[in-house]
């Protein structure tokens, strides 16, 4: 299974980068665990300096921007298919 991390605090970009999230999960009908980190302790063990960050599978993958849908979704695709090998 797939484990997405949202780093954030709640901020508008935080919550727009859940919602792109959970549209991608939605649209490729996978099991994907999506979190949301807001304990900042938890955020600094990534090292990221802005927020939003984007951790998927415990690796850093975006921080400070938010992705498109199709983006995401590519992420996606591509954990979940390294997550079968």
């Amino acid at each position: 299974m797939v484990t997405v991390k949202i780093l954030g605090a709640g901020c508008s970009n935080c919550e727009r980068l859940y919602e792109v999230t959970r549209r991608a999960v939605d649209s490729l009908g996978a099991q994907v665990e999506v979190i949301k980190i807001t304990d900042y302790q938890e955020m600094m063990k990534y090292g990221i300096l802005q927020t939003p960050g984007l951790v998927i599978n415990e690796e850093l993958v975006m921080v400070g921007k938010v992705p498109s849908l199709g983006d995401m979704t590519t992420l996606l695709t591509t954990a979940l298919s390294k997550s079968v090998e």
